[in-house]
């Protein structure tokens, strides 16, 4: 199981996939907004999305879980 880390401090600006979506290797899945810039987050490989740690609107800092893809 990957567990997708926040690249950085931020908002939660849109989530993307929800529990059960299929992944593929690149695919955003969640985009943070901080200092007025959009930053992606993606996965790094194939999968399924099992848990979604964050909603929009959630501040999570550097290295925060934020989707678990199996």
């Amino acid at each position: 199981m990957a567990k997708i880390e926040a690249g950085m401090a931020g908002n939660v600006w849109k989530v993307l996939v929800k529990e059960g979506d299929q992944v593929t290797a690149g695919q955003e899945v969640v985009i943070l907004e901080s200092m007025k810039m959009e930053i992606p987050v993606s996965v790094e490989a194939d999968g399924t999305v099992t848990k979604v740690h964050v909603q929009e609107g959630d501040f999570v800092n550097d290295s925060d879980i934020i989707v678990d893809v199996e």
